[in-house]
């Protein structure tokens, strides 16, 4: 049903949304936000630990004087981030010195004590005392050095030469290549990788900001009788698909904007990424993932619309809201664990289920080779699933946006699909 009232209620709509100032501050908000958790989380890296107290114990004084050349050769000591006091004593001798050296492992004093057994020449066990166990970094910047300075000891007598060890040193580096039917083999770096992030993380933000914005849209023009001014020009059906067009188009719009830095890159070559960061992506994904988008809007702002049109209030619409925020929760958490194993089994079973394929797509497709049935087929399948959903949220709509007073019960709206027009 698409007439000129619906056509005027979508420039409504458009007018109202595109040049408000809550739509403009979201727009620029939200790349401004993936930037600020991005850089907070590199400072964090960076900046966890300073003048970090720690003490490298081991059984020989051959093997303290090893650590302590290969830990003065790094870069741990010279940052200022570690501070390291060497020792050598036996395992009983370490017993006695963690006794005295407690109050100041719990007062940190002491960041914490380091024993490396004789018996770590054979299995690599290295043992860690300190107020907090678990010191994830601390084990990541250490270790490496601890298992150089083994590894040294353990060849020392067999002959191998420096480049021998430097090798054994060596971790393994894998070099990613994407196999596919239409660019065959293709070295491929981490680009798509933070491509899939982001647009999961855009499609997740968007889809909740757009559909609540509608929803609080109808509790408003509801709450102060708007809309029965409005319904004396056009039919609630008439209103509600000009609500979901024009939020649709919006949220598109949005969306273009967001991705533009992207089209940007991939369009020309002024921006010179490193190689490991090299977008490996065309311009008909971009495409598709927009007209899915818009097609998964169209789903999820009905059925906010629907919500806003039952409930007379924010609170008690957020507390019915919880079913359709886990159809867009659930999708997402599947989508960020495909940045782990992109061939996960419920990645391919999602991205051709009803609500799910919306955001894990668009994943899976900058990710993997996707047969390009399966685009269709997860286009068709959200289509089917708005065509579903419309007329029942349509009904609910006619009855709710003129009922006002008690909350009504879930078996009472049940009952509005049984009313005829």
């Amino acid at each position: 049903m698409f007439n000129y009232r619906v056509l005027a209620v979508v420039k409504r709509e458009l007018r109202e949304k595109l040049f408000s100032k809550a739509f403009i501050f979201m727009t620029l908000l939200v790349p401004g936000f993936m930037i600020l958790i991005l850089g907070i989380q590199a400072l964090l890296y960076t900046s966890e630990t300073k003048n970090l107290k720690i003490d490298i114990i081991s059984e020989t004084s051959s093997m303290t004087s090893a650590f302590q050349n290969e830990m003065s050769s790094t870069n741990l000591v010279k940052s200022g981030n570690y501070i390291f006091n060497y020792l050598t004593m036996s395992r009983d001798e370490v017993k006695n010195y963690l006794d005295g050296k407690k109050q100041m492992l719990l007062d940190e004093k002491i960041g914490g004590i380091v024993y490396i057994p004789a018996s770590a020449m054979k299995d690599k066990k290295v043992e860690y005392y300190s107020k907090s166990s678990q010191n994830i970094t601390l084990f990541r910047d250490l270790g490496g050095s601890i298992n150089n300075t083994l590894i040294n000891f353990y060849f020392n007598n067999k002959s191998l030469s420096k480049d021998d060890l430097d090798f054994a040193r060596i971790n393994v580096d894998f070099t990613g290549f994407k196999v596919s039917k239409e660019e065959g083999i293709k070295e491929e770096g981490y680009g798509n990788l933070v491509l899939a992030y982001l647009f999961t993380f855009l499609l997740y933000i968007s889809m909740i900001m757009i559909g609540q914005m509608t929803m609080q849209s109808v509790i408003e023009e509801k709450g102060n009788r708007i809309v029965e001014v409005i319904l004396s020009s056009v039919s609630p059906t008439e209103l509600m698909t000009g609500k979901i067009l024009g939020a649709s188009f919006t949220g598109v719009i949005q969306m273009a904007i967001w991705l533009s830095p992207i089209i940007l890159v991939m369009s020309t070559s002024i921006f010179l990424l490193p190689k490991e960061f090299v977008f490996s992506i065309s311009s008909t994904v971009i495409i598709y993932m927009l007209i899915n988008f818009f097609i998964g809007l169209l789903t999820f702002i009905g059925l906010y619309a629907m919500l806003g049109a039952i409930f007379d209030n924010a609170q008690d619409a957020a507390s019915g809201a919880m079913p359709i925020l886990m159809l867009i929760m659930i999708p997402f958490f599947i989508a960020m664990s495909m940045m782990e194993n992109p061939n996960r089994p419920i990645a391919e079973i999602a991205s051709l289920f009803p609500f799910a394929s919306i955001i894990v797509m668009p994943a899976r497709m900058t990710l993997v080779g996707v047969p390009i049935w399966h685009l269709g087929l997860a286009i068709l399948i959200n289509i089917l699933t708005f065509m579903a959903i419309f007329p029942v949220a349509g009904k609910i709509y006619r009855i709710g946006i003129l009922r006002t007073g008690k909350k009504p019960k879930w078996s009472e709206v049940v009952k509005w699909l049984k009313y005829k027009y």
